[in-house]
């Protein structure tokens, strides 16, 4: 077998067999195929060049170019941590924090996070005014220093949320030994306290920078919250991962809910175009004191979970569901074998 056919046959093999072992390995390293031609910077990267910038041209509407302004993800993500650092002062951010210099600290870093969140919210409000309209310079400016400044002054009443939001936690979860322990390791808390930061934003008409903040929570804890969700007070998230809360969801107050729930929709309506309808109530309502247990799926805009309703684990919910009801899957039928007799009459 030559080299060009055992190269051939090397190909044939891996569209067909995905299991690497160490003789395959072996084989691919030393063939001489694969030597990266001296000469590949010079004349390969160009050719590459090349076919990137036409890629560019043909899919332009995932660049970027040219100067126009759009919010530096890095930045918002640096935003939310500082706000962390106003929210948990001690809990997050510079631990040596301390009452005597309260202040001073206070005062830096709201100075900070002012300023930064003017800037990307500049720059966000200008993208959506560039696809409507030109508009002066300074109005996208103004709105963003109005907007920071109306979110920095809520942050007094989202610590007192936040404080109804940790009380939940521990109160909730018998394995909590103290708030301290909540704050500092529960992915609830970051989750839900980025989200009631990326909430007043979004709710002010800004967009890309809500969104940056809440994917930033979920890609660290799991827990995927759209900042336009409405969420009442005293709210328990349990373990976290896999949690879904669409953008039109409503959550009352005292709501416990666990690992794997999704408050989503049930259908996306779409107009004569064939084009989704955005703007529509799509996901669920939930009630006060209501708690929804691990792989629950509730859907669709008109679905009302009623004040202190439970929802059990893994049902499936697509219609509403009265007040005190309490919503459990029938039990699946379970089989069992034993194992040590299946080997027994294997060997006989």
């Amino acid at each position: 077998m030559d080299k060009r056919t055992k190269k051939s046959k090397m190909n044939e093999d891996s569209d067909i067999n995905y299991t690497w072992s160490p003789e395959r390995m072996l084989e691919m390293i030393l063939s001489e195929e694969e030597t990266l031609k001296n000469d590949w910077l010079t004349r390969g990267m160009p050719q590459l060049i090349d076919k990137l910038v036409t890629n560019y041209e043909k899919y332009e509407e995932i660049i970027h170019l040219d100067g126009k302004d759009l919010p530096s993800k890095r930045a918002v993500i640096g935003i939310t941590e500082e706000f962390m650092t106003i929210l948990f002062p001690g809990y997050h951010g510079k631990i040596d924090a301390n009452k005597s210099h309260i202040k001073t600290f206070l005062g830096k870093t709201l100075k900070s996070i002012y300023e930064d969140l003017v800037e990307e919210l500049n720059k966000s409000l200008k993208y959506i005014c560039r696809r409507v309209k030109t508009c002066p310079e300074d109005v996208c400016l103004r709105r963003a220093q109005v907007v920071a400044k109306e979110v920095l002054v809520k942050i007094p009443e989202i610590r007192t949320l936040l404080r109804g939001d940790i009380q939940a936690s521990y109160d909730g979860d018998p394995a909590a030994k103290s708030t301290d322990e909540v704050i500092l390791s529960y992915p609830c808390v970051l989750a839900i306290a980025t989200y009631r930061i990326a909430h007043e934003i979004y709710i002010r008409g800004v967009p890309l920078v809500p969104r940056i903040m809440s994917e930033y929570a979920h890609s660290i804890t799991g827990i995927d919250i759209h900042p336009g969700a409405k969420i009442g007070k005293n709210f328990f998230i349990d373990h976290g991962t896999g949690v879904v809360i669409g953008e039109t969801a409503e959550i009352g107050d005292n709501v416990k809910i666990y690992q794997g729930v999704t408050l989503g929709a049930l259908s996306f309506p779409k107009d004569r175009r064939g084009q989704i309808i955005k703007g529509l109530k799509r996901h669920p309502t939930v009630g006060n004191n209501v708690v929804i247990y691990s792989g629950a799926t509730i859907l669709g805009g008109e679905t009302k979970i009623g004040n202190n309703a439970i929802v059990g684990g893994n049902a499936w919910i697509t219609s509403s569901i009265p007040s005190s009801t309490q919503v459990i899957l029938a039990p699946t039928k379970l089989y069992y074998k034993d194992i040590n007799s299946e080997k027994k009459q294997s060997e006989i």
